[in-house]
């Protein structure tokens, strides 16, 4: 976490225990704790600079954990060069479906939060103790434990516990409590001192705030009440930051600002969350979020699909109008990179510029021009499906097309869903792969029409009496309510009468349930307005169908849907 991790040193200018590398008596008291001469006075690379120096040679091995700069960094196609020039790649992950994957030499299966053990500091200076709630699996390890397996071993290579009596290790570390207690000693006289702090009292008497001093029995809630801050003259210290426009400005070219954020239900670059299928119901796709005037100052409507470019890279990607994104303004969520989609995702085109003081990259904002591509040939495929290796060899289809996006859809029974565009149509053998990944081969219980004139055939599996998979092919107009009849019910004979046709509405009079947007009780977004319209507030809506009454994370998006709606209906 963060906080702890700036604590125990963990930033390539910092050492532990808040202290700073750049100061000799700081290099001195963690020499002395650890029993060496020195310890380097040069600081280390921040990430920028760390890619830029790997693509140049300076630096000939990585090794990455827990994080996945070939999705989260800026400048995505100079991350990539990097990765692909070094002589060694290390990647340390408790999930193997990272963008940063295909670069790896060598990879370390590491545990995740539900196995780790350890300690956690929060933003009120708390530490708790974390105990797993899940056994390692498999060859997973603790982080710690890899990284002292590994220098007790380069340690013996290089000679150096001969060097020393009784060949003694300097990573003696057997347990995670060991590497606690040495950092509780780095603390000493610290502002974070700790010395009064053990496993047995965060076990017996629960979490405790830092400093808690050897001899006190509580830590101190609120700091500097004596008016006395850590520095050499004792007083806080402001930072006047001086305002600095954004490093990318747009012109003629390059004309609308793209900025980027989050998205409700999804964090950071999916590694976790984008294995749930129901965390996709609420947005299921990439797309980028622009003004209604742009769209039509470029003649766009949603579900277009545009490229957006700058001098950095480009980006194939489908449009969509809304009234929460500015004139001139385009936006798209950071977590999409190249495992849901064609292209490396929106980092490929944001700027390396980095803060000179925190060396923070400029992340949020870059300049793009935005044009409509045409891509006749057309592709939806969805097929149920809990197989996460099955849904990362489908991924590795999206490269044969000019636009494609491959997600999840569903809540208990999921489904993936790949849909796909391109200027002309595949190479047969292509879609014979794919048919034969989702087991749409001769001889299964479906449904087929082909139209080889018009560029159209049509895949309808049907097992036990549910529709378990679609792929259409040239004519996708279905797509929507057969994903709906996939997730809700029994293939009936009213729908197989009109499961192949080229309809966009359901058949049999069911009404589209648009996206859904409370995810906990599963409701859409059509439900929500069609009760607004009946005279529903807030109030009633939370009553009557349950929406925001759980974790709550949809109702600024209620709110919405209650102004607007009523407004439509006065």
């Amino acid at each position: 976490n963060a906080m702890g991790g700036r604590e125990v040193g963990g930033m390539a200018n910092l050492l532990s225990g808040h202290r700073d590398l750049a100061n000799p008596k700081h290099r001195a008291e963690i020499a002395k704790l650890w029993g060496v001469d020195d310890v380097p006075f040069s600081a280390g690379k921040t990430a920028v600079e760390m890619f830029d120096a790997v693509k140049t040679g300076e630096i000939k091995a990585i090794w990455i954990a827990c994080t996945n700069p070939a999705q989260s960094m800026p400048d995505l196609n100079n991350v990539i060069e990097a990765l692909s020039a070094a002589e060694l790649v290390v990647l340390q992950d408790a999930f193997n479906n990272t963008d940063s994957n295909q670069y790896a030499d060598v990879f370390f299966p590491a545990t995740t939060w539900g196995e780790k053990e350890g300690t956690v500091t929060n933003s009120e200076r708390r530490i708790t103790r974390v105990q797993g709630a899940a056994p390692k699996p498999g060859e997973a390890r603790h982080d710690w434990e890899t990284v002292v397996d590994f220098a007790q071993r380069l340690e013996k290579k290089l000679g150096k516990t001969k060097q020393r009596l009784n060949y003694t290790s300097l990573f003696n570390y057997p347990s995670a409590e060991s590497i606690f207690n040495e950092h509780r000693e780095t603390t000493r006289g610290r502002d974070l001192d700790i010395t009064g702090l053990s496993y047995q009292i965060l076990e017996q008497q629960g979490p405790q705030q830092w400093p808690l001093k050897a001899g006190e029995t509580t830590g101190q809630a609120r700091l500097y009440t004596d008016g006395i801050f850590q520095k050499p003259n004792g007083k806080a210290q402001f930072y006047n930051a001086v305002y600095q426009g954004t490093a990318d400005k747009t012109d003629a070219r390059h004309p609308l600002h793209l900025l980027t954020g989050r998205l409700r239900d999804q964090w950071h670059g999916m590694s976790r969350t984008g294995t749930i299928a129901q965390l996709y119901n609420h947005v299921e796709e990439p797309v980028v979020s622009m003004n209604q005037d742009d769209m039509t100052r470029r003649q766009l409507k949603t579900g277009d699909i545009v490229k957006l470019s700058n001098k950095r890279g480009s980006l194939n990607i489908r449009v969509q109008q809304s009234d929460e994104v500015k004139p001139a303004e385009t936006f798209i969520p950071m977590h999409w990179g190249s495992q849901f989609m064609s292209g490396l995702g929106v980092n490929a085109l944001m700027p390396p510029t980095f803060d000179k003081l925190s060396k923070q990259p400029e992340l949020k904002h870059t300049a793009v021009k935005v044009e409509k591509l045409d891509l006749p040939w057309q592709m939806t495929v969805m097929r149920t499906c809990n197989d996460l290796s099955l849904i990362a060899e489908i991924r590795k289809l999206l490269k044969h097309y000019d636009y494609a996006t491959c997600s999840l859809y569903g809540r208990e029974d999921g489904m993936v869903v790949l849909r796909a565009s391109h200027q002309t149509a595949p190479s047969t053998e292509v879609i014979a792969q794919l048919d034969q990944l989702l087991g749409m081969v001769e001889g299964a219980p479906m449904l087929n029409y082909d139209d080889l004139k018009r560029g159209i055939s049509k895949r309808i599996l049907i097992e036990n009496g549910q529709v378990t998979g679609v792929r259409l092919i040239g004519e996708t107009l279905a797509a929507d309510w057969l994903k709906q009849v996939m997730q809700q019910g029994q293939f009936t004979d009213e729908l197989r009468r009109w499961a192949l046709a080229p309809l966009s509405t359901p058949p049999t009079g069911q009404k589209s349930r648009g996206k859904i947007v409370c995810n906990c009780f599963d409701i859409s977004e059509n439900e929500i307005i069609e009760t607004c319209q009946a005279g529903a507030d807030l109030q009633t809506l939370q009553a009557k169908l349950k929406c925001g009454t759980n974790c709550g994370s949809c109702i600024p998006e209620l709110k919405r849907l209650v102004k607007i709606n009523s407004v439509l209906k006065v």
